[in-house]
Formats: structure tokens, C-alpha cells, sequence
């Protein structure tokens, strides 16, 4: 259904993209470096810290679906969404200073505590923001191809904050080493920056931009009843497949990749830097920069890709080619750091479908659910997409660091310039980097592969909806 009326005006598209960027540079950085700080910066076991994380994954399965439904009920003259925008983004911002600010503490217990309520508060105020935020898709626009394209605006914002983190955390970080200052120091530096200019769209977004489709329903219903409800959806069970396996795929290799850049490519130099272009940069940043910087620019593809054929079959070719490359990472050795290079921007082109596919496949079943129980409940859906998505990356630092503590590895020492993991901890570092992720990718091209709603499904679907509504106007 391409109705001029669904249209949304460039701006509204740019600036609700921009939104993303904070949430996404917030959580790319947490997904990225918050295991290497807690080992090897705050000097956590690699086990014991896997604990704050599962603990923090039970208050995920609390605060998401929570969240989302009290946004759905929310009745106030600025709509259901923008007052959570307005209210807790500035918390949320300085919430990501709390989450690198570990105290200096000799007891591995208190450390353990202190760092998982961190995590806790900046989950829940990411959740006060996020959920709403995401549940604005859907309400902002009706039409299938419009979707497409603002998620593919968001997908843009949503990578050039990661892009921007992965290159600049790094950087910020032995900046103030070089100063004097610590690392510690250094986190809580690009915590501040980042977590700041992150809270400035979402308050743009609060004050400029509102809901286009309204809810028709008034009633609530329970908690239990929403999720029931939520679950007998179909095309939202293959779509929450979809959210684990490709987040689960996205989430263990950004999690082990430092590891795997410092203990296996660059030999345990835990310094070791690129000239690119005639500046020294970290190893995290130049891969991380190029896979990132591949993934904005083939964004539009992906785009131009689903409108020519569909949302599903794009993202199943984008899966397949990141699985032939996360093959062809394993085979990295110590030294080559040209052809991982090679390697990151090949992955970039995967990695692009991975981060805009499946938010434009999800919008699309909202429309499912309201034909067949007469309420929109974009919260609920999207506050428990958003328990999938942070559960998958709680979990995955948790398993990381799991199997890392029973591979042998080993925090280096304060100080150190050179260190030297163990054979079974490099080992363990590859397995978790490549094959274990292609696994995770291959099942969500199955899903893909079955995922129920279609362009024409879900134009057929509008028109259904529009003669209900058209009905119970007049």
C-alpha cells in the first residue's frame, strides 16, 4: 500500500533516526568493552563477572515487557511515547557514566556488586528510553515500503554511533592514559561525552515529533493476558527467533573480538596499534571502523535490495554472505593483519543487513496482531523485542566470560605492556569469534526463510484494517 497520505517528510525521518545514535553507541560500546573492562580493567575473574551480567538479565525479563506496557497505556496530551523521551533522557545519559565508574576495591565480591547495579541502572533507564523510542515505528507510518525506509534512516544513525564509538573509545581512552590519568579514567570519559551528546536527540524527537497512527483500543488488560496475547502472534514468534539468533551471532563476536585482536592477531601486545592513513590508531578501532563504515555505506543496498524484492530475502542473502566470511576469520594467524582487515570490510557488508533487516521485518507485525484482537500494543511487542535484544548481549558476556574462566584465562597485571594467554584460552578466543556465531546466523536464515508476512500479506492486512476502521467511524 503506497498511499501519498503515509509519506513521511525527510526531517521527521532524520531526526527520529538520530535517536539511534545514542542508544546504539551506548550499547555498542557496552556490548564491545564491558567484558574486557570488568577482566582486565576493574580485575574481575573472568567467572565471577559473568554473574553481574546473568543477574542483570534477570532484571531485563522484569523492566522491558514492563515498560512497554505502561507505554502502551499512557494517556497524556503529548501521546503515548514522548513523555518517556522527554522524562528519562538525561538520566540515561548520565547513567552511562555510572556504568565505568568502579571503584578501586581489593574485595572481588564488592567490585561484583557494585558493577552489576551499575548495570542495572543504566539497563532500566536504557529501557525507559528505548522501548518507547522503538515503538514510535510502527505509529509513524502505516505503509510497508515507508517502514522499510525509516528503519533504514535509523539503521544509518544506529551505525554511525557505533562507527563513532569503535574508533573513538579507544582513542579517548589512551588519550588520558598519555595525560596521567588511568584507564578506569578513560572509560568514564567516553561515558560522559558519549552519554551526553546521546540524550540530545531523544529530547528532539520528545519535543518534534508525534504519533501518526492511534490506538484504537481505550481497555487494559493484564500483564499475563498482554503476553499471551503477544505469543499467539506468528509472525512475532519467527521474529523474536530471528532477534535472538541474529543479536546472539552479532553479540559473541563483538564481545570476543578485543580478545581476540589483542591475544591472538597483534601476540598479547596489549598497546599494539595501525598507522591507517598516516595516524596510529588502536586494533579495535581500525576493524571495528572499517566493518562499521562497510555496514553505513551498504545500507542504502539493502534498502534498494528489499524494495526489489523483500525485506526477508535481502536479509537471507546478507546472512549467507556473513556466514562465509565468519568461516574465513578462523583462519586468521598471529601477524595478518592486513587480511583481517580485508575480512572486516567484507563482514560489514553481512553485518549491515544484520543491524536493518530485522527491525523493518518486526514493524510489520503490529498490524497482524491488531487484525486479529482489535488493540496496537507496539510496546509490549517492542518492549519485549528490546528484552530480547539485551538479554542475547547480558547472555552472551556471561557464556564469554564462562568459557573464558574455564579456557585458563588470565587478567594480565596492572601495568602490563605484554601478555601471554594460554593455548587453551586462544582457542577457546577463535572458536567463540567465527564458528560459533555462523551457527547462530545459519538458523536465522531458516526463520527468515519461514517468516509468514510478505509485502503482500501485509498490504492485504492494511486494506483489512482500513475497512475496519472505516466502519467503526461511521
Amino acid at each position: 500500500m503506497n498511499n501519498s497520505n503515509h509519506r513521511l517528510p525527510t526531517w521527521v525521518k532524520l531526526l527520529y533516526g538520530s535517536g539511534d545514535w545514542g542508544i546504539s553507541s551506548i550499547g555498542m560500546m557496552r556490548s564491545i568493552f564491558l567484558a574486557l573492562y570488568l577482566t582486565d580493567v576493574v580485575g574481575l575473574e573472568p567467572r565471577l563477572a559473568s554473574y553481574g551480567a546473568l543477574l542483570g538479565i534477570v532484571w531485563d525479563a522484569v523492566n522491558d515487557p514492563i515498560i512497554g506496557i505502561l507505554s502502551d497505556r499512557l494517556n497524556s496530551r503529548w501521546g503515548r511515547r514522548r513523555p518517556f523521551l522527554l522524562w528519562f533522557a538525561i538520566p540515561f545519559g548520565l547513567s552511562f557514566v555510572i556504568l565505568w565508574s568502579a571503584p578501586n576495591w581489593d574485595n572481588q565480591i564488592a567490585l561484583l556488586v557494585y558493577v552489576t547495579l551499575s548495570f542495572m541502572i543504566s539497563d532500566t533507564l536504557t529501557t525507559l528510553v528505548s522501548v518507547p523510542f522503538l515503538s514510535l515505528t510502527p505509529e509513524l507510518t502505516p505503509d510497508y515500503d515507508e517502514r522499510t525506509s525509516l528503519t533504514s534512516f535509523r539503521s544509518f544513525f544506529q551505525l554511525v554511533g557505533a562507527l563513532s564509538m569503535v574508533v573513538a573509545a579507544p582513542t579517548i581512552v589512551d588519550m588520558v592514559i598519555e595525560a596521567g590519568g588511568s584507564q578506569q579514567q578513560g572509560f568514564m570519559t567516553v561515558g560522559a561525552l558519549f552519554g551526553a551528546i546521546g540524550a540530545i536527540p531523544l529530547i528532539l524527537i520528545g519535543l518534534f515529533i508525534s504519533e501518526r497512527v492511534k490506538p484504537e483500543q481505550t481497555e487494559s488488560i493484564s500483564f499475563r493476558e498482554t503476553l499471551r496475547i503477544a505469543w499467539q502472534n506468528i509472525p512475532f514468534r519467527y521474529s523474536v527467533g530471528i532477534h535472538l539468533l541474529n543479536w546472539s551471532a552479532v553479540d559473541v563476536v563483538a564481545v570476543t573480538f578485543p580478545y581476540f585482536l589483542l591475544y591472538w592477531v597483534a601476540q598479547g601486545d596489549l598497546f599494539a596499534s595501525i598507522n591507517f592513513a598516516g595516524v596510529e590508531l588502536a586494533y579495535e578501532s581500525v576493524f571495528f571502523g572499517i566493518l562499521m563504515l562497510v555496514c553505513i555505506l551498504f545500507t542504502p543496498f539493502w534498502l534498494w535490495l528489499s524494495k526489489l524484492r523483500n525485506k526477508k530475502e535481502a536479509y537471507i542473502i546478507g546472512m549467507c554472505f556473513w556466514v562465509i566470511v565468519s568461516f574465513m576469520i578462523y583462519f586468521t594467524q598471529p601477524g595478518q593483519t592486513m587480511y583481517l582487515l580485508i575480512l572486516s570490510a567484507l563482514a560489514g557488508i553481512g553485518v549491515s543487513a544484520a543491524y536493518t533487516m530485522p527491525d523493518a521485518l518486526f514493524a510489520d507485525v503490529i498490524e497482524w496482531d491488531e487484525l486479529r484482537t482489535g488493540r496496537r500494543q507496539e510496546g509490549i511487542f517492542y518492549g519485549i523485542r528490546a528484552l530480547i535484544r539485551k538479554l542475547t548481549g547480558a547472555l552472551m558476556i556471561f557464556l564469554t566470560l564462562q568459557a573464558l574462566g574455564w579456557s585458563g584465562y588470565v587478567s594480565p597485571p596492572d601495568g602490563a605492556l605484554q601478555f601471554t594467554q594460554s593455548d587453551s584460552a586462544l582457542h577457546m578466543i577463535r572458536l567463540l569469534v567465527s564458528p560459533f556465531g555462523a551457527v547462530m546466523l545459519s538458523g536465522t536464515i531458516i526463520l527468515a526463510w519461514l517468516f509468514p508476512l510478505s509485502r503482500e500479506k501485509h498490504n492485504r492486512i492494511q486494506k483489512l484494517l482500513e475497512r475496519r476502521r472505516e466502519r467503526l467511524a461511521e
